[in-house]
Formats: C-alpha cells, structure tokens, sequence
C-alpha cells in the first residue's frame, strides 16, 4: 500500500513533515527511512532532508502486523469505547504493561481480548497505545489509544497539562491544611534506584489536594496533578508526613485493613476526543475495598 504526499511548504525536516502531515508517527516515519520505505522526488533522503514545495514524497506501507501479545480474557470494567479511544476502569493490583517479570496477565492483555477486531495499527503493529499509566496498585481510568492518530494526539495532550485526571487518597495522619499545592521535583532515589524521590536535581511535579474528610487519625483526599511523575502522588504525600495507606515501597504499608497496596484511585479523567474535539468528562467509582474502608472509618467517627 503507497502514500503520495505532495508538500506545499518549505524547509521543514522530511521526518517532521510526514509525521505531521499524516497519522504515522514519529517513530514508524524514522523506520520507514532506516528501511528506504520512503523515497521524495523518486531518491532516497536522510531524516534531516529540507522538504520544498512541490516535492513528490512516496511512502511504501506495510500492513498492520500482529503481534506475539497474547489476548487474555481479564475482567476489565470498560467506561467508554469508541473507534478511536477506550477507557477503563483499571483494578488494584494489575499491571499495565507487559515487562520483564510480566510477561502477560496484564491490561494490555485484556485490552486485545476485548477490542482486537478494532484495533488498527500503532507505529506498524496491531496494539493497544498505553498513553498514560497507573501504578500496579493504583485502581482507577486509563485512556488507550486505537489507532496512531488518536495515540499522537492523546500524547500531546498529555505532554501539555491539557488532561485533567483526579484521585482519591486515603493518607495516614490529619491534614490540618483544607487545601494545598506540592511544588517539589522528582527524579530516582540516589539511596535506592527503585524508588523515586524529592530531588532537587529532578524533574518538576506539582501536585494540588484538597481534604474531603478527616477521621481519626486519617485523611480522605480529592488530589489533581499537573505533571506525570512516577510514583508523584505517593512520593508527595509521603514527603509531607502523609503516607497513603497501604503504600508498601513509601511507607511501612502497614495498616489494620491488611490491605495490600496503596489505597489511591483515579475517580475522574476529563480531556478533549482526539477526534471529535468534544470534552470528555468520565467517571470510575472507588472500589469495593476502599468503600469497606472509609464505612469503617464513618462508623468509628460516630
């Protein structure tokens, strides 16, 4: 299957131009290069090659191949679902990613068993596009891309602040504060490379919360992100003396639910359609096990 592109502007990188100029990513547009897929003018041109107007570009595509992920039937509640988008209630305990020590059983895993027949290809493969993650422990909404246009633009999205995501926590201790703002970069813990932490030599993570109620000796928070650091919210709330409950790598994780993992979920995702333009406002109730917690705690506060 052949592209033509005829280009109608000036001095602009070949790679930069197509990726821009079509839904091929950034990513697949350099492969394509590496492998002569792409030819201007009938020559062969590096990436960096200065398009002009009225050059001929011509893109030879393969078809979308499949992958060696597996489709696995994981229960996954889905929010909502679309040719461009889905949106999912991810539950405490699943990883996002197929990785080295998990190798499936993952929500990738259950995102191809539940759309295989509408995905199309991301950078050449038939796969789900993972645009932003949860942590293993963290339940909640994660948006996946279908296809490259909508992955592209998700990304940007993402990348510019514009994706309004908000968690409930439940932290050990009493904010005193009703609200407040976290200004403190992140990067990886110089005393243990597996974790994150404070850093002035980080990157930077500002993190917004606001007290919804407090218990004996608990705090239930309503907390949005303006940054994406891994680990942020937990490495924030733990910094200021307010450890969520549950967190084992943060804190002792120790608590008299013997709930294992941090009792912190995405409840709300608000971002644009990556093609409608429409505002998507979706919601996730808390789980089970955080509801069993919090009416534990109403009733001690009787």
């Amino acid at each position: 299957m052949n592209k033509q592109i005829i280009v109608d502007e000036d001095n602009i990188r070949l790679d930069s131009f197509i990726s821009k100029n079509t839904d091929i990513s950034r990513t697949a547009v350099g492969r394509l290069l590496d492998d002569n897929k792409i030819t201007i003018n009938g020559k062969i041109e590096k990436p960096s090659y200065k398009v002009k107007v009225g050059d001929k570009i011509q893109i030879e595509l393969e078809p979308a191949k499949e992958i060696s992920l597996e489709a696995q039937d994981i229960p996954i509640e889905v929010i909502y679902e679309d040719d461009d988008i889905i949106v999912v209630n991810k539950p405490k305990g699943l990883v996002v990613h197929p990785a080295n020590g998990n190798p499936d059983g993952t929500l990738v895993n259950a995102i191809m068993a539940i759309c295989k027949d509408s995905l199309s290809g991301i950078s050449g493969e038939i796969r789900p596009g993972i645009v932003h993650r949860l942590d293993k422990d963290t339940s909640g909404l994660l948006i996946v891309a279908k296809n490259d246009k909508a992955h592209i633009n998700l990304s940007e999205q993402i990348k510019n602040h514009e994706v309004k995501k908000t968690y409930i926590a439940l932290v050990r201790g009493v904010v005193k504060e009703n609200e407040a703002t976290i200004n403190m970069p992140i990067g990886r813990s110089t005393k243990d490379r597996k974790k994150m932490a404070v850093n002035k030599n980080g990157k930077e993570a500002i993190t917004h919360f606001k007290v919804l109620k407090r218990y004996d000796n608990y705090t239930l928070l309503e907390v949005n992100i303006e940054t994406g650091r891994t680990h942020q919210i937990r490495v924030h709330l733990s910094e200021i003396g307010y450890p969520v409950v549950g967190d084992s790598v943060y804190s002792n994780g120790k608590n008299k639910w013997g709930v294992e993992g941090q009792c912190l979920h995405a409840q709300k995702l608000e971002f644009k359609h990556p093609t409608t333009n429409k505002v998507m406002k979706l919601e996730a109730d808390l789980p089970q096990y955080f509801k069993d917690i919090l009416n534990d705690l109403e009733k001690q506060n009787c």
